[in-house]
């Protein structure tokens, strides 16, 4: 697209909580003396729909993309065909993330761009031509959406709908011209993202009638809208509400906590779509610029006949990503896992991870760190993950320094970061390397990394440490992480410079690799002289995060991991073999002991039903993974619905059926097959489709026997790596990879 074409605009104004202002409708008529080929190009700040000559060729919900316009501006490309004669180009104009003050509690209504909303397009035919730009010819009008926030919801008056707008013939004589206004700062780009489509339908389970309106359940908390079905009376106004769980039969909001502190000024937008009935006949509603997290929806304004289960219909929508992995077991409570996990990696898939899909729609860095891995076993999101990773470079401040949520508008760098949540940056890039043995993504964030190293430099104390930032986040059972900030920040800060080493090696960037490679060991060193007691070989903080995130990394020599690891049992046992970490931790935990060989015991802590476990949680009824692994009645200011507790599901697959792919990230064509035999499992298996073909294992006991069969593609290698304690028919316990049906003994 060309970067000189004009955006244009409707209007000054912008929405607020005092003053709504409607999305506008632009459109522009032009000829053609032929039925040509052409391709329109589309940028936005803010979201759009386009129609040409009446048809919505949008290509998903929320186009082009999520983005601070001060940094990134994406455009779309469309292939179309023009009829002879008049055509019309048609367009609606959300606000999006240019303009949204329901993101006040992160200063999103402070953004140095806020603005109304606006749009560039032009239009080349196929022999190159450009026959039309946007400009102030185009002509503009309110839209029936009076206002929309891309967090709170979406305002919608039938009554002002204006029929044939996007179609020829129509006269817009009364239309005012369009606004010519500035061009965005940022870089312009085309989105290469997965486009946000809609996953299915949910029609409701129940319908229950509550004093001022009813609740309609659906069954299963996920992200997406309600599609409203009416035959209402002209001015009747529908409200619906959104919530992931209910308290004495009502919505229960207190997870949307910032909301709840200024109930009364922002009550009348917050959470809520509303439909104004025309009254003419069947009518129906979808919101356009908005989502929510949801199970429940109340309803209020609707008479008892209308309460039917044709009212609503739950649109689920997420990120366009196709299931590329699985696993399922003879266990449900692992299966109800594994299918809580995916469903949570959707729900908060809007063209890159967010955190919670009811209330912040942000895309936390250290979430993102904790789960690319296993989202990217279970669907193939590597393109969305490249695009956002575009994003966090750009985001990335002059001192190195990264903001915890990306997009912002400025906010996450005094709070939310730190290099716990920062190693996103190696994270990305590593995973999306090993899993799809793409190096562009690491050559497109090299700059990056090697600005982030000096900025780790200048957070250092003078023993080579650091505590900045965010930790050990959630731990379960207590307000403070037990691991000091001393422990996670510094060996995150190890971490990414180890990754980096990595990295920069895997592209031939010998110099920085170097470079790297020497932080890395200093904040090794530091870490043992001043973190460790070796004594009794335990991580500072004396509890199971420090001494498994020290195993993890690598802190500790191998002739020091027996009594190490020891040490981490004793926590472990300590605790009645229960989680006390928080999502760092745990996730370090289950690593370690599978790493170590004790993948029973990890088995163990998940499907513990008393307390702080995922079994938990799964017996009080979660349908997503929830914020923390709590008592649902101690959980009001949670989230229902986040991911980040997700990697439970490489454990699965990797550790439980055994698909190690990849392991040493150096070649996709390797692959090690590593069951864990769990005593209280009858079978597991699990799939990946990896870029050189399906990568399926099964096990499951005969009798005294277990049989795994595996399939892997042509021309894959690697091992069949039996634990200990089992063998092969030929008595052996390890063999290379090849397809077929292996009979399996105990010594």
């Amino acid at each position: 697209m060309n970067p000189k074409c004009k955006f244009i605009k409707a209007t000054e104004e912008f929405n607020t909580f005092e003053k709504f202002v409607s999305a506008p409708l632009i459109r522009k008529s032009f000829l053609c003396e032929n039925a040509v080929l052409g391709k329109i190009k589309i940028a936005a700040c803010g979201f759009y729909k386009l129609y040409l000559n009446g048809e919505d060729i949008t290509k998903g919900f929320f186009a082009p993309y999520i983005s601070n316009p001060d940094e990134m501006v994406y455009y779309d490309e469309y292939e179309v065909s023009l009829q002879k004669g008049e055509n019309v180009i048609g367009i609606v104009l959300g606000n999006g993330f240019q303009n949204n003050p329901g993101g006040y509690m992160w200063e999103f209504d402070k953004s140095p761009f806020r603005s109304a909303p606006s749009v560039a397009l032009e239009l080349e035919l196929n022999n190159g031509e450009i026959i039309l730009q946007s400009d102030s010819s185009f002509k503009t009008f309110p839209s029936p959406i009076v206002s929309d926030d891309y967090r709170f919801g979406e305002i919608y008056d039938a009554n002002l709908e204006i029929i044939g707008w996007n179609k020829n013939g129509f006269d817009d004589t009364d239309w005012d011209y369009a606004i010519e206004t500035a061009q965005p700062k940022g870089e312009l780009r085309l989105c290469s993202a997965d486009p946000i489509l809609a996953e299915k339908e949910i029609k409701p389970k129940s319908i229950t009638a509550i004093d001022d309106g009813y609740i309609y359940d659906f069954g299963e908390c996920n992200a997406g809208v309600c599609r409203l079905k009416i035959n209402g009376k002209k001015g009747q106004q529908i409200v619906l509400r959104y919530a992931d769980i209910l308290d004495d039969q009502d919505l229960n909001i207190a997870n949307v906590w910032f909301v709840t502190d200024s109930w009364e000024r922002d009550k009348n937008i917050v959470h809520k779509d509303a439909y104004i009935c025309h009254g003419k006949e069947t009518e129906y509603y979808t919101p356009s610029f908005t989502y929510h997290g949801f199970r429940y929806v109340k309803v209020s304004g609707i008479t008892p006949d209308q309460a039917t289960d044709d009212l609503l219909t739950y649109i689920v929508l997420h990120s366009d990503l196709k299931i590329r992995g699985g696993f399922s077991s003879s266990d449900d409570i692992l299966n109800k896992i594994q299918e809580i996990t995916v469903r949570s990696d959707l729900a908060n898939f809007h063209y890159f991870p967010t955190d919670c899909p009811q209330r912040e729609k942000n895309g936390w860095t250290g979430d993102a760190a904790l789960s690319c891995e296993q989202i990217l076993l279970n669907l193939n999101a590597e393109k969305s993950l490249k695009e956002w990773l575009r994003n966090i470079c750009k985001a990335q401040k002059e001192n190195g320094a990264i903001p915890g949520i990306v997009p912002t508008g400025g906010w996450g760098i005094k709070w939310g970061n730190g290099p716990c949540w920062d190693r996103v940056l190696v994270e990305i890039p590593y995973y999306v390397y090993m899993y799809c043995g793409d190096t562009e993504i690491i050559t497109e964030a090299a700059d990056a990394i090697e600005k982030y190293l000096g900025f780790l430099a200048s957070i250092n104390d003078e023993r080579g440490l650091t505590a900045f930032g965010l930790g050990d986040w959630i731990h379960i059972s207590n307000k403070y992480p037990k691991s000091p900030g001393w422990v996670t920040s510094s060996l995150a800060a190890y971490n990414i410079s180890r990754k980096a080493e990595f990295l920069f090696n895997v592209v031939g960037m010998k110099d920085r690799a170097a470079h790297a490679k020497n932080i890395a060991d200093d904040y090794r060193k530091a870490i043992r002289e001043h973190l460790i007691d070796f004594d009794t070989t335990t991580a500072m903080g004396n509890c199971q995060t420090s001494q498994a995130l020290c195993l993890y990394y690598g802190i500790f020599d191998k002739n020091e991991e027996e009594n190490a690891f020891n040490k981490l049992l004793q926590f472990i046992h300590n605790a009645e073999d229960h989680f006390d970490t928080g999502v760092m931790g745990c996730k370090a935990v289950i690593d370690v002991l599978s790493s170590f060989g004790y993948s029973e015991l990890a088995y163990k802590m998940i499907t513990q039903k008393d307390k702080a476990s995922y079994a938990f949680i799964v017996n009080q009824g979660a349908t997503t993974l929830w914020e923390c692994l709590e008592e649902y009645g101690q959980l009001r200011k949670f989230s229902f619905n986040h991911h980040f507790w997700g990697f439970v599901s490489a454990y699965f697959i990797k550790s439980v059926a055994g698909i190690h792919y990849n392991p040493y990230a150096n070649d996709i064509s390797y692959v090690d097959i590593c069951p864990s035999f769990i005593t209280e499992l009858d079978h597991a298996k699990s799939y990946y489709d990896s870029p050189k073909g399906k990568i399926s294992v099964c096990w499951e006991r005969n009798e005294e026997n277990i049989i795994l069969t595996v399939d892997v593609p042509n021309g894959m290698s690697g091992y069949i790596k039996l634990e200990n304690g089992f063998l092969f028919e030929d008595h052996t316990s390890e063999k290379e990879v090849v397809s077929g049906k292996f009979k399996i003994t105990t010594k």
